[in-house]
């Protein structure tokens, strides 16, 4: 980085929190051995290795001298901010351990470890990037870990420059090929260790022990403070209704946080969609009711919150886009041109998915049919869900003034808010979460641990109380299909209609649905009260109070 901004240079000097047990020599406290979240006789069998062993604690320890070891670290899949801090901190925790120690970072993701590209980090490239959002230190790539030839290419390069373990930053994919990798290294007898690390800003990585994925707190705050403009915004001009829609893929954890955040006149939250078994029309209903009875108080303004993967929570389509996974994951299907998919689509599909299919606006059902991501699924965050949305609650209105009962006006204008997050400057929050995350994984290599996910918890708590350990992967994994195959993979967490996070939302919405209700949170702070500065998700607050 050759021009910093002040902001920049000011936070190269914050030194992040630490948990208490990490501050000094630990020692391991071992629980009961695990069990996987499902399919357990089938996980079991792809991993003997590293299934069934028990969850760690780190408490005080005595000093203990290492001898000199390496480590090896990857960014995995998409951006999430607080990436630099993680590798900042292992740094850190790998020459606490031992100043010979090195770490080296391999570039653009798992394909360095293939392609053998790597750097070692200095104590100059380090200072460079403490506590700045991103993941441009080394980059990033979703190159899967798959094929047994990539783990030999990754292991002739581990033995090369002596590593003897590999920490892998990334989701819930990334961390299953942290785990597969770990399996295959530890069948073979290699001694190289394998830990993973929770990364993604959609905080579908979590469980009883993973309390939030790194990321989620900065991202949603910049969300928030973009809604909470744009909700400024609607209320000056009174003459637009807003429809945003959020990254998060399948999960509603964003949508939801960001609405406990700033409060709009809608959200929506997919798992309760498909809970419900609702419609699309019904949700287009729902949000046209809100806008009549506002209309009819003279309030033609609002703003409406949609959770990216939205589409594929409603029954009827959920259904469809199964299908067309199926479909489309053939060999056959592989071999058929682009301009001819959609009809070689509608000839395979059953005939009650079929007429879903054709019932859908003919950009949303080439998306559908044309669009994969790398495991061959629906990319639904290339579905414009905002705007068809806005389009059928316009139609909706104009039958409603047309029948007399709707007198207001409809003006809609669009927002997708993803990339605007993920590598922001990490919060106070993400810069402690994730410094942790990386030197507690220190702990765990010098302990010898391996198909482990470093993990901090009770984070409501003062940084000082925090608890360090790790979790084996294998116990959050079960089966689904990917690809027309079932495969292990972490399971992913959904928000939960029981909850508490939930609850306190649904208690509010018709509040804030017939009011106008907005909370401006304003842009990340730093520095100042720690109640402004310090402050966790509302989500966590929720789930620990």
């Amino acid at each position: 980085m050759s021009v910093k901004s002040n902001l920049q240079k000011a936070r190269a000097a914050y030194q992040p929190k630490l948990p208490q047990a990490l501050k000094g020599p630990v020692a391991v406290k071992e629980g009961a051995p695990t069990e996987s979240v499902g399919d357990r006789k089938e996980i079991k069998a792809m991993f003997p290795n590293t299934y069934g062993l028990p969850v760690v604690e780190f408490v005080p320890g005595q000093k203990t001298a290492f001898a000199p070891f390496n480590v090896g670290i990857i960014l995995s899949g998409g951006q999430a901010p607080g990436g630099h801090n993680v590798i900042s901190g292992l740094y850190d925790g790998v020459k606490a351990l031992n100043p010979e120690n090195r770490l080296y970072g391999f570039l653009m993701g798992p394909g360095g470890l293939v392609d053998h590209k790597y750097i070692e980090f200095s104590d100059e490239i380090i200072d460079e990037y403490r506590n700045t959002g991103g993941f441009d230190i080394i980059g990033s790539g979703r190159t899967k870990l798959e094929e047994v030839e990539q783990f030999e290419k990754g292991a002739e390069i581990l033995r090369t420059l002596g590593i003897k373990a590999l920490v892998i930053i990334g989701g819930d994919d990334s961390n299953t090929n942290a785990c597969v990798l770990a399996e295959y290294y530890a069948a073979k007898g290699y001694g190289i260790q394998v830990i993973g690390c929770p990364k993604t800003i959609d905080g579908d990585l979590k469980n009883d022990w993973i309390e939030a994925s790194f990321g989620f707190d900065t991202a949603t705050k910049t969300y928030s403070e973009l809604i909470g403009n744009i909700e400024r915004d609607c209320n000056s001009a009174r003459k637009y209704w807003h429809f945003i829609k959020l990254m998060g893929r399948s999960a509603s954890h964003i949508a939801l946080e960001c609405a406990l955040q700033t409060q709009p006149n809608v959200c929506l939250i997919s798992e309760e969609v498909a809970e419900k078994q609702q419609s699309l029309d019904e949700i287009v209903s729902y949000i046209a009711g809100i806008v009549a009875a506002r209309g009819g108080k003279g309030m033609n303004f609002g703003t409406v919150l949609i959770p990216e993967g939205l589409i594929e929570f409603i029954p009827a389509i959920k259904k469809l886009i199964a299908e067309l996974n199926d479909v489309l994951a053939t060999p056959e299907a592989a071999a058929v041109p682009r301009e001819e998919q959609i009809e070689y689509v509608k000839a395979h599909l059953s005939k009650d998915n079929l007429a879903v299919f054709n019932s859908l606006p003919a950009d949303v059902a080439s998306q559908l049919a044309l669009d994969r991501d790398p495991h061959g699924n629906v990319q639904v965050s290339l579905i414009e869900t905002e705007k068809l949305l806005s389009k059928m609650v316009a139609s909706k209105l104009a039958k409603m003034k047309a029948e007399g009962t709707y007198k207001g006006k409809f003006s809609a204008q669009h927002h997708f808010f993803g990339y605007e997050g993920r590598c922001a400057a990490p919060s106070n929050f993400d810069a402690d979460y994730c410094y942790s995350l990386g030197y507690n994984a220190s702990r765990l290599i010098a302990s010898g641990k391996t198909g482990y996910m470093s993990v901090i918890r009770n984070t409501t708590a003062p940084a000082a109380e925090w608890i360090a350990g790790g979790v084996p992967i294998t116990m959050m994994m079960n089966l689904e299909r990917r690809s027309g195959k079932l495969k292990p993979v972490i399971r992913k967490a959904l928000v939960e209609t029981d909850g508490a996070p939930f609850k306190f939302f649904a208690s509010k919405r018709d509040e804030w649905a017939s009011g106008t209700e907005y909370v401006y949170p304003g842009s990340i702070q730093y520095w100042g009260p720690s109640e402004v500065c310090d402050q966790t998700t509302k989500t966590l607050q929720l789930e620990h109070a």
